[in-house]
């Protein structure tokens, strides 16, 4: 499928995870299948304001592309400023993040909390298409509760202003990320615009995103919480569709192994002492099912150096 001029190949995009989609989980996620990846939302104040930790999110290397930059803000004059600033980093395509639900964001106006306001949501996205040759897109939710259900009228309105495409997340804010994703919204949003919709929620295995293409008729599917010690879930899906085919799960030597490679990456790019501390959300995220995985989780809440955390597989290894 075309997003724009952009072609995204393969049948699963990696979701722009605060706190989790950094450049070293975006490149682990591609190179297991994932078609396409975005990077954590970044504050367009952030940018406006020369924070340099801002600007960092903003990187991208030429192994996960096509690739693009997400960003957030309230103020479609500041929003377009930063598409233009963010260009400093060849993204192939920019978004729009109107579905975050955390209070943090919303509560500030962004996020999910633009989908109150579609007039807003279509003056941002005028604004940033505008100022930018790159295709534009847009990332919602079902609506901000269940009371102002406007997936549709808002998806339209960012048509109308310029949206190359817009990913749809199948539940309200008030709903966070529960209860099951709703995918007749997903399905009406398809139905009421020309441009792609991406499918977002609750894909958690190959057959999760064949109902959702099946039941959407969406274009690309979009994972998020599914990925999380699980990359795999990309290569699963593209066996899937290519070959017909299920792939077994990981082995407990290829999930370590994995695991450890991920988390050096980490602490390439970001020095040990911050990579190990954002390493301890995803060991324990890899360490899932395992025998004895509480307590190598509660072990996991105290790494601070990779060869801790070397120590620690080397104590999986002996159960």
């Amino acid at each position: 499928m075309f997003i724009g001029n952009v072609e995204i190949k393969g049948y699963a995009a990696l979701a722009p995870m605060a706190g989790v989609a950094d450049k070293a989980f975006r490149e682990l996620c591609r190179s297991f299948g994932a078609a396409y990846t975005v990077t954590e939302m970044v504050s367009s104040k952030g940018l406006e304001y020369k924070s340099a930790k801002t600007e960092q999110l903003m990187e991208i290397s030429d192994s996960e592309r096509p690739a693009g930059i997400q960003l957030f803000g309230s103020d479609p004059l500041t929003m377009a400023h930063a598409a233009e600033k963010a260009m400093d980093y060849r993204p192939e395509i920019i978004d729009i993040n109107m579905g975050c639900p955390a209070p943090k964001v919303s509560g500030n106006g962004c996020g999910s909390a633009l989908m109150k306001d579609p007039k807003l949501c279509g003056d941002i996205v005028k604004a940033v298409s505008s100022a930018v040759d790159i295709p534009v897109t847009v990332k919602i939710r079902k609506g901000w509760d269940d009371k102002s259900v406007n997936a549709v009228e808002v998806a339209k309105i960012c048509e109308a202003n310029g949206a190359a495409a817009v990913a749809v997340h199948g539940r309200t804010r008030a709903q966070q990320y529960q209860p099951p994703v709703d995918r007749d919204i997903i399905k009406a949003v398809k139905q009421a615009v020309s441009i792609p919709v991406i499918g977002n929620g609750d894909i958690l295995t190959a057959e999760d995103a064949q109902s959702m293409y099946e039941e959407t008729g969406c274009d690309l599917v979009m994972i998020g919480r599914g990925a999380l010690g699980n990359p795999w879930l990309f290569m699963q899906i593209y066996s899937w569709f290519t070959e017909e085919k299920q792939l077994p799960p990981p082995s407990k030597e290829e999930r370590l192994f994995v695991m450890l490679k991920h988390m050096k990456t980490l602490c390439e790019y970001k020095g040990e002492d911050v990579g190990m501390r954002e390493a301890r959300k995803h060991v324990g995220w890899y360490l899932k099912g395992f025998r004895g995985a509480s307590s190598f989780r509660r072990a996991a809440c105290t790494l601070k150096t990779f060869s801790e955390l070397e120590a620690l597989v080397g104590d999986i290894y002996n159960m």
